[in-house]
């Protein structure tokens, strides 16, 4: 037998947690361009912003059931 279809909602949860979570990781891995660059003020709201994405994405991620 094999394991019951997530929910549609549940599903798109999981789906938006991922993307969220791959940009926070873009964000952070591209960050240290700005800091080369002595743009420190941009990198410092990149890494920020990077954090915040990715505590929005685990939550998403947590909140999304698992079937």
């Amino acid at each position: 037998m094999s394991a019951p279809e997530p929910s549609p909602t549940a599903r798109r949860e999981r789906l938006v947690g991922l993307l969220v979570l791959g940009i926070a990781v873009v964000l952070l891995v591209s960050s240290p361009t700005w800091f080369a660059s002595d743009r420190v003020g941009v990198g410092v709201g990149q890494v920020v912003l990077a954090v915040v994405l990715a505590g929005v994405g685990a939550l998403l991620l947590r909140r999304a059931p698992r079937s």
